[in-house]
């Protein structure tokens, strides 16, 4: 594959990306959650929401766009974890201090509507 191919598949992929952020979004606002950033860039990488629950708690969610839902909900790997609390680390550091903080992963499937896997991981990580 040449890299035209490869740049329309990376368009593509974010196209999806995007619009499944946008659906978890959505979802989690039913669900009584503040939006307090999309795509959130630190120092660390990106985060792509942080919310706060309705009792206060801040989460920091990961969106996985994925063909079947095993393979969404597997997506997230102890790599990718330790830089998301690294991130939130950056993110939370000269901020007022949260109730509490958790890692969430919203997982995007066609076909099915958003799944939301709260706690997916420890906020011992931070």
């Amino acid at each position: 594959m040449g890299k035209t191919g490869q740049f329309e598949l990376h368009k593509q992929a974010e196209k999806r990306g995007r619009h499944g952020e946008a659906l978890a979004a959505l979802l989690l606002r039913c669900k009584g959650y503040r939006i307090l950033g999309r795509r959130v860039r630190t120092r660390a990488g990106e985060i792509d929401l942080v919310a706060k629950s309705p009792s206060g708690v801040v989460c920091f969610v990961e969106v996985k766009t994925r063909p079947q839902d095993g393979l969404a909900a597997e997506a997230v790997g102890q790599r990718q974890r330790a830089r998301i609390a690294r991130a939130a680390e950056f993110y939370l550091a000269g901020r007022q201090a949260a109730k509490g903080v958790r890692f969430d992963v919203v997982t995007v499937v066609p076909g099915r509507l958003p799944r939301h896997l709260r706690d997916a991981w420890g906020a011992d990580a931070l």
